[in-house]
């Protein structure tokens, strides 16, 4: 096992070195001159020396092999450079952006693990029942619907409407930004902050809860015609006794893959919720920073994301061994 992880660990280093290499190559191929871009667009009048300027203060006036190997040398001391739009370092501003990409996505998964799982197992006890099919059709819908509008609509229900009419004050939401950004043990939100989490919160979480359920109630289904439920319920056991002891811990392998990516994927892919409501983290930072040409922002951050995809991923596979005793990792690293 520990060699296992020590194995996957030095892994993270080549796939991020791969994914990076490719991204800065990438950048080099977009339309447009960078230094153009930094001094005031293409559309600007722009003095050709301020623009000589520019490749100099940033390095663009060298070759891109030796841009490349610079960038490499930098980022190995954790030096992740300055952005190219505000001159603010990257690690400042990764600092402002990953706390609450992180607060936000473990709220949503969370939330995915609370409602989702427990929708799903739902479903499974009363299959057909009239549970089963409302709770079928309202995970399909939560699927169907495109995230931004779903984000609007709550910030219409639940935060424009009660502050137009003058709901009680526990009931009022907030509808963009953080607030005062006040947190206790890191992830509790405290003060007014918990009234601008819950509505991004719900947003994110929406479609991978909705996924959740559909994968639990599937998966409890199939374990629930295994040898070992039948001869649980031959001893005479109680349905939840046979739920939770013996069919929820066998049907949580393909959960476990599911909620681990989706943790993974969210604090840096949240694009969309972060830019509805104002949230000012990972996702809408790399978006922006694509659009700018900012490649020291778009490439720390990155680099942020596949380190924590791996790690994550990492950890999903750990898991498996504690709820199926039946995994174990070899010493060849397969399960």
């Amino acid at each position: 096992m520990i060699s296992y992880t020590i194995r996957r660990l030095l892994l993270i280093l080549p796939t991020a070195f791969a994914a990076l290499s490719l991204l800065f190559g990438l950048f080099f191929l977009l339309p447009g001159d960078p230094a153009t871009l930094i001094v005031g667009g293409a559309n600007r009048n722009v003095p050709e020396e301020v623009i000589e300027r520019a490749k100099v203060r940033y390095g663009l006036d060298e070759s891109v092999p030796e841009q490349f190997v610079n960038y490499w040398k930098r980022t190995l001391r954790w030096d992740l450079g300055e952005s190219f739009q505000n001159d603010r370092s990257v690690n400042e501003i990764l600092g402002e952006r990953a706390p609450n990409s992180i607060r936000l996505s473990f709220w949503a998964i969370l939330i995915e693990i609370a409602v989702g799982l427990s929708v799903g197992i739902i479903s499974a006890i009363r299959r057909y029942s009239v549970v089963d099919r409302v709770t079928t059709v309202i995970t399909a819908v939560a699927s169907a619907i495109p995230v931004f509008v779903l984000g609007f609509v709550l910030q219409y229900a639940l935060a424009v409407y009660p502050n137009k009419h003058d709901w009680p004050e526990w009931a009022k939401l907030r509808v963009q930004g953080r607030g005062p950004d006040t947190w206790t043990l890191f992830f509790i939100p405290t003060g007014e902050t918990w009234r601008y989490l819950v509505l991004p919160a719900i947003t994110l979480a929406s479609v991978s809860t909705a996924l959740a359920a559909r994968m639990m109630r599937g998966s409890m289904l199939e374990v629930s015609g295994s040898d070992f439920m039948r001869t649980a319920k031959a001893k005479g056991l109680s349905e939840r006794s046979i739920v939770l002891r013996h069919g929820l811990r066998n049907a949580m392998l393909p959960v476990i893959t599911l909620i681990g990516l989706d943790f993974a994927t969210t604090i840096g892919t949240a694009v969309l919720t972060e830019t509805v409501f104002n949230w000012n983290g990972i996702g809408s930072t790399i978006a922006r920073a694509v659009g700018e040409r900012d490649a020291p922002v778009m490439l720390a951050l990155t680099l942020v994301v596949v380190i924590a995809y791996a790690v994550i991923n990492l950890i999903v596979d750990l898991s498996y061994a504690f709820f199926d005793p039946r995994v174990r990792l070899d010493s060849g690293g397969h399960g």
